[in-house]
């Protein structure tokens, strides 16, 4: 079992606010990145007081509900943080829901305001908001709709009462934001639309002030450091450890408003030099599947990568070039959702390049296990996070897959208002079910197996792991991405063919099929696939970019 260490008690992530925005009063804190809209510290934090300020003359309070749904942006960022500031409940939303969708999630989590973008706004009908009273433009804090007298008033007034407040402007002796509520609510985040009961995972502040506190004693960061959030705001990856860890240290956070091309990201990568990048195995694999394994088979490459001594030639290459690619500042490469391909991982191992493979959930706000990439072993998602403990549900944790238990501060509230699934996912132990399977070392390093509702049964009983056998396939020629599926006993893989491949000499039917015989010669008998399907377009992807599994059967 990963036991929970003793360390110093969890302390509010606004403590650190407090110090870094005095100190970092005039350097840049976050700015849209291709975009007009950048603060520096002190701009933050006036225009968090500011929005605070409206939110108290419009009668939004501490515990009330406020839904966020934009893209991603500055002002995403300073939204949340007026909430917190408020001592407010922030809701996330995706802006990429529908429209039915936001405003179900918006009544069902008692939301009072919103922060919504254009594009949400165009298409809600307020008629259907229950209970929401004022909403927020994220573009330029415009007001869209006050749902009486006492709001509109508070917009019109709100910008005097700050002027009269602050006559010289807000100074730095002014910044004193909250740390007394550590067991308040703090965000209700939901990941998926309303299909069924919605799950709107319940964050407290201590949950958030947890993962930020680990972040800064385990990978410290510095002011004047520079990180791009690309990743979802409204999920708590993106939200914790690509905005709040990152204000936390004084750094400068750089927002992508909308998934980028690969060209875009590299772009972005060299234009802001980031020390950290969070990143899906996918984007990691297609980088080594167009540029690294190709130049390792050319001959000469291939004689000089398996020749002691010569072979450091090639290393220091290709760590050059991934850490070019990367921005040239780059400390950690992180990576999780899903498994990372073994070749890939080994070739990253050998070249000593910082990646860091991690476990993480939004029940978690979002982690669960971490281990620096100089200790970290292949396949491992490293070791449970401090102020938790981890276990595995089965009787030889080290040989025998069972489901990952975890239980400490970062372990959310419950499921707002579905006790029943609040109930199916943490025990009367306070251990929560992650739904994920794996094994755990006598170092206590974790090694995620797969998803218990992905898991395949074998003809006899035998557990079969869809995502390792992915990761095989996806290594093979002419395969960009899998998903293998069980059909009536049998295994099936469903392949989107490489566009980049080389089609002129070999047709896509003969390719798989030669794949097909060899993934069959990489795995156990149990785990054969009888047969390889074609799909004609990617898979479908969530904000993370891990695949929508449950689409494919």
């Amino acid at each position: 079992m990963g036991k929970k260490q003793n360390v110093e008690p969890t302390r509010h992530f606004f403590t650190y606010y407090n110090q870094t925005i005095s100190e970092n009063w005039n350097a840049p804190a976050l700015t849209d990145y291709n975009g007009t809209k950048s603060y520096t510290y002190g701009e933050m934090a006036a225009q968090m007081t500011k929005l605070q300020i409206l939110m108290e003359e419009a009668g939004v309070g501490r515990g009330d509900k406020v839904v966020i749904c934009s893209r991603n942006c500055a002002n995403w960022a300073v939204s949340l943080l007026s909430i917190a500031a408020n001592r407010g409940v922030i809701v996330s939303i995706m802006d990429a829901f529908s429209p039915a969708d936001i405003e179900g999630l918006a009544n069902h989590s008692d939301a009072k305001a919103m922060f919504v973008s254009q594009n949400v706004w165009k298409n809600m009908d307020v008629q259907h908001l229950e209970k929401v009273d004022l909403i927020l433009d994220t573009d330029d804090f415009q007001l869209l709709f006050a749902r009486g007298e006492l709001q509109a008033s508070a917009y019109e007034n709100y910008a005097r009462i700050y002027r009269e407040r602050f006559p010289r402007g807000l100074q730095k002796s002014d910044v004193k934001l909250p740390t007394d509520n550590l067991d308040d609510l703090m965000i209700i985040n939901y990941t998926s639309g309303t299909t069924g009961a919605p799950r709107g995972a319940m964050l407290s502040y201590r949950n958030i002030s947890a993962n930020v506190q680990y972040s800064q004693e385990k990978i410290p960061n510095h002011a004047g450091w520079t990180e791009v959030c690309m990743l979802p705001l409204a999920h708590m990856f993106g939200m914790t450890i690509e905005f709040l860890y990152q204000v936390a240290g004084g750094c400068h956070v750089y927002f992508l408003g909308k998934t980028p091309t690969p060209a875009t990201l590299l772009k972005c990568y060299a234009e802001t030099k980031p020390y950290m990048i969070l990143t899906v195995p996918l984007v990691i694999e297609k980088i080594f599947k167009g540029k690294i394994f190709p130049a390792l088979e050319k001959p000469g490459v291939k004689l000089l990568w398996n020749t002691p001594g010569l072979c450091k030639i090639v290393e220091k290459k290709i760590y050059k070039q991934l850490m070019t690619a990367f921005g040239g500042n780059l400390i950690w490469l992180i990576t999780g959702g899903a498994a990372l391909n073994q070749d890939v991982e080994r070739v990253l191992r050998r070249i000593k390049f910082p990646l860091v493979v991690g476990y993480g959930m939004t029940e978690a706000g979002p982690l669960v296990s971490y281990e620096h990439w100089y200790k970290q072993p292949v396949g491992s998602c490293g070791k449970v996070v401090t102020r938790n403990e981890m276990a595995i549900n089965s009787p030889d944790p080290e040989h025998e897959v069972g489901e990952i238990l975890f239980r400490g501060e970062h372990v959310m509230m419950g499921y707002y208002k579905n006790e029943e699934a609040t109930r199916a996912a943490i025990d009367s132990d306070g251990w929560l079910h992650t739904g994920d399977l794996g094994l755990m070392d006598g170092q206590g390093n974790l090694y995620i197996k797969g998803r218990s509702k992905a898991m395949l049964l074998g003809s006899s009983g035998q557990n079969i792991y869809p995502e390792e056998l992915e990761a095989k396939l996806n290594n093979l020629p002419g395969v960009s991405e899998s998903v293998v599926v069980g059909r009536k006993g049998k295994i099936v893989a469903l392949v989107y063919p490489d566009p980049g491949f080389d089609w002129k000499t070999i047709s896509v039917e003969r390719q798989m099929n030669l794949n097909l015989q060899k993934i069959n010669t990489m795995v156990a008998k149990y785990e054969q696939i009888s047969s390889i399907e074609i799909v004609d377009k990617e898979f479908e992807k969530t904000p993370k970019r891990s695949i929508r599994r449950f689409l494919y059967k």
